[in-house]
C-alpha cells in the first residue's frame, strides 16, 4: 500500500489521528542533533522583530537557521489566504485549515531542518492555533489529538503585552485591525476596536491555560526589544548548553504523556 504524507492525509481528511500518528512514525527520524525554538505572541508582541534579531545572532555564532510560522504551507497559503478574505469560514473549518498547514510545514520544513542539525526558529506554533480554537468553543482534548504530531519544542517563549497595547501598537503598524486577530468572528461587540480588546483578553486567558500544561516561559514583551532579546538569547544560551551537541530524541506531544516541553 503506498503511504501517503501526512500533510496530504490531512488536507484530504483521509483516516484518523491514530492513522496519522503511524504514518508519521514511519518517517520521522528517531534522534535530531536540531532544535525546536518556538516565539509565542499576538499580533503587534514584537515576534518577527524577535525572530529576525535570534536568526543574526544564532548565524553569527555559526548556527544554520530555518523559520517557520503559520500560513507558510505551499499546501494551503494561497486556499487559506482565500477563504479568510470572505470571512466566512466556520470555526471547525478554519481550524483544520490551520491543522493542515501546520503538517505540511512539520513535515517538508521542520523535521528535515532538525535533521539537518539547524535551528529551527518558529513565529508561533500549535499553541496560538489551540489558543484561537479555544476561545472558539473548541474541545481541549480534541485539540491535543488533532496536535499530538506536533514535536515538543527545546523551548517555548510567550511574549505578553496587555490587550491595550497591542491595539496600539496595531494601529501604529497598519493603521487597522484584522478582522480574525479581532475576534469579530465571535460577535463579542460590533465595535472592532472593543472586539479587539475583549478578543485578547480571551486569548490571554487562554494562554494562561496552556502554560500551566505545557509549561512555556512568558516573557514580559512591555519592555524594549533589546531587553527582550537579551533575555531570549540568554534562555537559548540555557538551552544549548544544556543539550550540549549531542543528538537527542524527538518525541511529538502524542507521545510525551507529561506534555512538557524539551526533548531528551
Amino acid at each position: 500500500m503506498e503511504l501517503l504524507p501526512i500533510s496530504i492525509a490531512a488536507y484530504r481528511g483521509i483516516g484518523s489521528i491514530v492513522m496519522i500518528e503511524k504514518f508519521m512514525a514511519l518517517f520521522l527520524p528517531q534522534r535530531f542533533r536540531g532544535r525546536l525554538i518556538v516565539v509565542e505572541g499576538a499580533d503587534g508582541s514584537g515576534r518577527s522583530t524577535q525572530i529576525a534579531r535570534l536568526v543574526t545572532w544564532l548565524e553569527t555564532s555559526g548556527h544554520a537557521t530555518t523559520q517557520v510560522g503559520l500560513k507558510r504551507s505551499t499546501l494551503v497559503k494561497e486556499e487559506l489566504d482565500h477563504a479568510k478574505k470572505g470571512n466566512i469560514l466556520s470555526r471547525m473549518t478554519l481550524s483544520l485549515f490551520y491543522a493542515t498547514d501546520f503538517a505540511d510545514q512539520l513535515e517538508n520544513v521542520i523535521i528535515p531542518a532538525l535533521k539537518a542539525g539547524q535551528i529551527v526558529l518558529a513565529d508561533r506554533y500549535i499553541y496560538t492555533l489551540m489558543a484561537r480554537d479555544l476561545v472558539r468553543g473548541m474541545d481541549m482534548e480534541w485539540l491535543k489529538n488533532l496536535y499530538s504530531i506536533a514535536l515538543v519544542p527545546d523551548a517555548v517563549f510567550y511574549l505578553k503585552l496587555s490587550p491595550e497595547m497591542l491595539v496600539q501598537r496595531n494601529f501604529a503598524k497598519d493603521f487597522a485591525l484584522d478582522f480574525w486577530e479581532s475576534g469579530m468572528d465571535l460577535g463579542l461587540s460590533r465595535d472592532m476596536f472593543d472586539s479587539f480588546i475583549r478578543y485578547q483578553a480571551l486569548m490571554a486567558r487562554q494562554f494562561e491555560r496552556l502554560q500551566k500544561t505545557y509549561s512555556f516561559h512568558v516573557v514580559d514583551g512591555d519592555r524594549t526589544p533589546e531587553a527582550i532579546n537579551e533575555e531570549l538569547q540568554r534562555r537559548i544560551e540555557t538551552v544549548m548548553i544544556r543539550r550540549g551537541e549531542s543528538q537527542h530524541a524527538a518525541l511529538t506531544h502524542g507521545e510525551r504523556k507529561d506534555k512538557l516541553p524539551g526533548r531528551g
